[in-house]
């Protein structure tokens, strides 16, 4: 079955022949391993050009902010696979992966989206307090503001602010988050300080990342983090230790069968 456009396809991310290897014009061997990070690499893998100094030093800081925050659901869940399948690393991976969805992991790319809507409505306060009154009005979230637990103001956000200024990257997407944490708690009538899923698509876009491939960024950290926890679960498991937690936890309340029924 056709689907899609048939003709003319290419890409432009890699070729090979029987004695060299190229990635983005780059001969793998000669130019790239051993030459080069990973966090270099990621971003040339992405957007088919090196990254400027400034560019790689706030992709690290956002991989480290987002890699690891202890037993997240994605964790749990890949935990739990690999305590049912301690051969499948893979399954347990995807596991983790495949929950990094609007709420936890990949509301960066929500916010980021949110926050790109502002700036092209022009980024400035107004457009800012114009969005929360809509989203107020419509009963929404805000996306990027908010934690259950950091409540008083998110530790990550503010050290990934600060280096974006240091940088000298912050931007039109910093700006507009800024504007939207100073004026949220009061339009919101609670307190919503800036989290780390705000600050993230903030400083990354304004470094020059794609916003089509923002998810990536949450993605690959949260790799990482898993890496951590699927080994601590093959040398110290935990996985049915939190599935029998959830069985405590969970009080069931669906119909009951009678043990005693009396006959005619």
């Amino acid at each position: 079955m056709r689907i899609g456009k048939q003709d003319n396809a290419f890409t432009a991310i890699a070729t090979s022949d029987a004695t060299s290897i190229t990635v983005r014009g780059h001969d793998l061997c000669a130019d790239l391993i051993g030459k080069v990070d990973f966090t270099d690499y990621f971003w040339l893998l992405v957007c088919g050009h090196r990254p400027t100094d400034a560019q790689k030093a706030m992709m690290n800081a956002c991989l480290v902010a987002i890699a690891e925050h202890g037993l997240v659901p994605s964790v749990q869940a890949a935990r739990m696979t690999l305590a049912a399948a301690p051969e499948a690393w893979q399954g347990a991976m995807a596991a983790g992966l495949l929950g990094m969805g609007s709420v936890v992991a990949g509301s960066s790319e929500v916010a980021g989206r949110y926050l790109a809507e502002i700036v092209a409505e022009g980024g400035d306060e107004a457009a800012a307090v114009a969005s929360l009154e809509r989203l107020k009005a419509a009963k929404k979230k805000v996306p990027g503001l908010g934690h259950p637990q950091h409540s008083g103001g998110d530790p990550r956000a503010d050290r990934l602010l600060q280096i974006a200024d240091e940088l000298g990257v912050s931007g039109a997407h910093v700006a507009v988050l800024r504007h939207l944490g100073r004026h949220a708690g009061r339009i919101m009538n609670r307190s919503l300080p800036v989290n780390v899923s705000g600050a993230i698509p903030a400083v990354i876009l304004d470094a020059g990342w794609p916003l089509a491939a923002l998810k990536a960024v949450p993605l690959l950290a949260r790799a990482g983090g898993l890496a951590a926890h699927l080994y601590e679960e093959s040398q110290r498991p935990i996985g049915f230790i939190l599935s029998h937690q959830a069985d405590l936890a969970i009080d069931y309340d669906g119909e009951t069968t009678p043990t005693n029924r009396k006959t005619a």
